[in-house]
């Protein structure tokens, strides 16, 4: 789908008005309230060898209360934490809608932390049980503490792990639970959800996520993937439930709209993305950037060989730049709608390429019902055309409360304190606004460096790079120089078929040189077998930054 000339934006923006009940709850939205029809697909279960399984609302609905049951039996109670350690699979969403009905609160944690990374958030959010895979129970044992009392194991590639004092295989324990559970009545405004960030600076800090901050995302949601719900939407993600990208943009709003989404484990692979996007005739569709490029290095011109049904694709966590928009727009057919937000503030900002034109290159407009303004560091209103802070208001353009913000972090107020500037939620990143509205990110605050008094911003650099066909991945850092502070460095992956070598590494020097500023291109080139990432798929600049440093120091 090719972008249109019409642009409803502004009259969509006026009129929209947020509709919060007083009473809200997730598994009501997301699973209850769709369960009626005991026909109704929630989940294509992909297990990626040839197996495929389909599993209702109505079973999802059925074992969340006898989860909802057990674990009430175990002794939760309602502001309780209960860490999720799941892949993709239907007792994710289960464990999910199992806590929520009890009036607990649900702490996705990642299958890929290990001991240490678990031991901090069980410690510090207390949790007093966990939903773990039985691939993950070693080293949950590890990370175990005293708050935490029961751990659910859920069976995983046949292994059924012998279980010590306090562990419970899933199976049994619903089979013994009653099938009906009286759910709590939960207020909009009651936690649901906490959800660590991955702490680039400093520990992670624990985000406290309210039942109606699922509603504040669904504007968001819907304009992104050109007004889903259609009637044979499918939708599929390879992001990670356990993180804001895979949780709030992918599995709840798929399921809140009572439409299925496509489950699969294991690491991205663009021949396994091909595979699941055709077989199952996806329809929507979010992609880290990281993957869009995977997927353009594997197969340049897919719809020449493949019967995709894509209609919609989003992406967010690093910036699009032009050649995958272009790639996206040519080969997969469809413009990719570029998003961006945060745990916070999730949603916020972003294209639709369906009622307003995306322009290449530009995360978009604040989307309807989200007043965002681009703040200087007073925490001024900037004009179009200077590079400030994008901010979130506490109200919309009405004056009413933005349900999208979080409740704060998790015991930590002065943090919190220090995420606002008055009713302005501040979000570290970087953009500068047109006339029109559009955003134009800068990179986060902390990736912009100056060279040879210059300010740099790595997005337009990586962008440029990946360009390249020699290129799958890019990251851009300073690098400390005595005469002019920084030097702009590149660290390269190289896609299948090329090989590390001084000739390619000038060609790719010149290729920046002849596009952007002569200040930009990257005086130095390191090639790396792979990048630095978090779990939720973006480059972790500040590893590349921090090795930079300290090579400068004489460290390595």
């Amino acid at each position: 789908m090719t972008a249109l000339a019409r642009d409803d934006y502004d009259t969509l923006y006026a009129q929209f008005r947020w509709h919060v009940p007083q009473r809200f709850n997730i598994a009501e939205a997301c699973c209850a309230r769709w369960a009626r029809d005991a026909r109704r697909t929630a989940m294509i279960v992909d297990e990626g060898d040839g197996r495929v399984r389909r599993c209702t609302y109505r079973q999802l609905h059925e074992q969340a209360d006898r989860l909802a049951n057990a674990l009430h039996a175990l002794g939760v109670r309602r502001g309780d934490r209960v860490a999720i350690v799941l892949p993709q699979r239907p007792e994710t969403a289960i464990a999910h809608f199992a806590i929520h009905r009890l009036g607990a609160i649900a702490m996705p944690l990642s299958m890929l932390f290990g001991p240490d990374a678990l031991q901090y958030r069980l410690a510090d959010s207390e949790a007093v049980a966990a939903v773990a895979d039985a691939r993950h129970l070693e080293n949950l044992r590890a990370a175990r503490g005293e708050a935490l009392r029961h751990v659910v194991v859920v069976p995983a590639a046949g292994q059924r792990p012998a279980l010590a004092a306090g562990e419970h295989d899933w199976q049994a324990l619903l089979a013994r639970a009653a099938d009906r559970f009286r759910p709590a009545d939960t207020l909009a405004d009651d936690p649901a959800v906490l959800i660590y960030t991955s702490g680039t600076t400093g520990p992670p800090k624990g985000t406290l996520i309210a039942h109606r901050t699922l509603i504040g995302n669904l504007s968001g949601f819907v304009a992104s993937q050109n007004w889903f719900p259609r009637p044979r939407d499918v939708f599929w993600s390879p992001a990670d439930w356990a993180w804001t990208g895979g949780l709030m943009d992918a599995l709840l709003p798929t399921l809140y709209f009572g439409k299925p989404i496509v489950a699969q484990e294991g690491r991205f692979a663009p021949d396994r993305a091909f595979e699941l996007l055709e077989r199952h005739a996806v329809t929507n569709a979010f992609l880290f950037p990281t993957a869009l490029k995977m997927l353009m290095k594997h197969e340049a011109r897919p719809r020449a060989r493949r019967r995709l049904a894509l209609r919609a694709v989003m992406s967010g966590g690093e910036a699009v730049g032009d050649a995958l928009f272009d790639w996206c727009r040519d080969e997969l057919g469809v413009t990719v709608n570029e998003i961006f937000g945060q745990t916070e503030v999730n949603y916020v900002v972003g294209n639709s390429s369906l009622r307003w034109p995306a322009r290449p290159g530009s995360i978009g407009r604040a989307y309807p019902g989200h007043r965002v303004a681009i703040l200087d560091e007073a925490g001024r209103e900037l004009p179009p055309g200077r590079l400030g802070e994008i901010a979130v208001h506490r109200l919309d353009r009405h004056g009413d409360p933005d349900p999208v913000h979080f409740l704060g972090y998790w015991r930590n107020e002065a943090a919190t304190r220090a995420k606002y500037s008055g009713d302005w939620c501040l979000t570290g990143d970087q953009a500068a606004a047109d006339p029109d509205g559009y955003l134009w990110y800068g990179g986060r605050a902390d990736d912009m460096f100056k060279a040879a008094g210059y300010r740099i911003g790595p997005g337009e650099i990586e962008s440029c790079l990946v360009r390249h066909p020699a290129v799958a991945n890019a990251a851009v850092v300073p690098r400390p120089d005595a005469e002019r502070g920084n030097l702009v460095k590149a660290f390269v992956v190289l896609a299948p078929g090329h090989q590390p070598s001084d000739v390619l590494a000038a060609a790719l020097q010149a290729h920046v040189r002849g596009k952007l500023a002569p200040y930009e291109y990257p005086k130095e080139i390191e090639f790396i077998d792979e990048l630095p990432m978090t779990t939720t798929g973006k480059v972790q600049r500040a590893v590349l930054r921090e090795r930079e440093r300290a090579r400068a120091a004489g460290g390595g």
